[in-house]
């Protein structure tokens, strides 16, 4: 599985993450706080760009403060954001209010209203997909409308356009109306893509049982996806190819904060598919990235540059298999 180029455009949400200042502090005992951009598919989008590539987002912010803060992020870190609409009334952006700390950690994210499921469909048609390599997306854009069907038109454009889809499961449950629906809704995503990235859970939750997460990794494969890589925690992943699985470690990291892995794990994974790595060595960069992010303050501005990750893939032995 190889990407043709590394310009990639991704659906999905821009934010705010709060993390108590300094690190280890407590939320509720905390009186200041580090702002910095959030949102799971902005944060690929940063670790995309720093690793060399172009990421342009797709979605909605709010016309406020809020809103106009992580379009100033989006320019910080060279996301484009010409296909991100500002839209006003009761909209808001997603917040996130993240520890930094293992120990009793606690994330309060607010998604009331939340300004990216404003998303429509006239907003991923105005997108050339030609322009681009892959789409990305993570499941949180289809979790209500009209953002769900946006995405899924998204996804027939791209397609049209010979472009690979590839899926960051993401399953966040407080998102959903229910776990039924939003079954039903991953299958009907999973089934459109070629690259497929979740945890064990996400997976089994996809497969409407937990003990048969991989089974449904390969499942997708078997029914057409070029790549599913299910996540295994501190016990690595298998990656599941048409031409066979391929299991692979996690670098070892002295970790600060539980959060960032995902997003990171992607970004690092797409760009070394882009940058025509086997897909083995691009599971590993994706790990690398995100030891080093969950190692740092925050999550996008944790990203890893492209010496910062050639520097610890050097300084790091290939972990063991799991």
């Amino acid at each position: 599985m190889r990407l043709t180029g590394n310009r990639f455009v991704i659906i999905g949400r821009a934010g705010m993450d709060f993390y108590p200042d300094p690190p280890g502090t407590r939320t509720e005992e905390a009186t200041r706080f580090f702002a910095c951009l959030g949102g799971s598919s902005a944060n690929i989008g940063v670790a995309i760009c720093k690793l060399g590539g172009s990421a342009d987002l797709v979605t909605c912010v709010s016309d406020d403060a809020i809103g106009r803060f992580a379009l100033n992020e989006l320019d910080k870190y060279g996301i484009g954001r010409a296909h991100v609409r500002s839209v006003g009334g009761e909209a808001r952006n997603s917040l996130a209010v993240v520890e930094s700390r293992i120990e009793d950690h606690q994330s309060v994210i607010y998604r009331n209203g939340a300004a990216d499921f404003e998303m429509t469909a006239a907003d991923v048609e105005a997108v050339d997909y030609a322009a681009y390599d892959a789409l990305i997306t993570t499941g949180t854009v289809f979790a209500a409308e009209p953002s769900r069907t946006g995405a899924f038109r998204g996804f027939e454009l791209a397609k049209a356009a010979g472009l690979p889809l590839i899926f960051d499961i993401d399953y966040r449950p407080y998102s959903w109306p229910s776990a039924q629906v939003a079954a039903e809704v991953y299958s009907r995503a999973g089934a459109m893509c070629d690259v497929i990235v979740g945890n064990d859970v996400e997976f089994g939750f996809m497969a409407g049982d937990y003990t048969r997460g991989l089974d449904k990794a390969r499942e997708l494969v078997a029914q057409g996806a070029k790549l599913a890589v299910y996540k295994m925690g501190e016990k690595g992943a298998i990656t599941v190819t048409p031409e066979g699985e391929i299991k692979t470690g996690i670098f070892p990291t002295k970790a600060l904060k539980p959060t960032g892995a995902g997003d990171s794990f992607m970004g690092g994974l797409v760009a070394g598919l882009a940058d025509g790595l086997p897909v083995r060595d691009a599971v590993l960069q994706g790990s690398a990235n995100a030891a080093m992010v969950v190692a740092r303050v925050g999550c996008a501005p944790a990203m890893p540059t492209r010496a910062e990750l050639d520097d610890f893939l050097k300084r790091h032995a290939d972990p063991s298999a799991a």
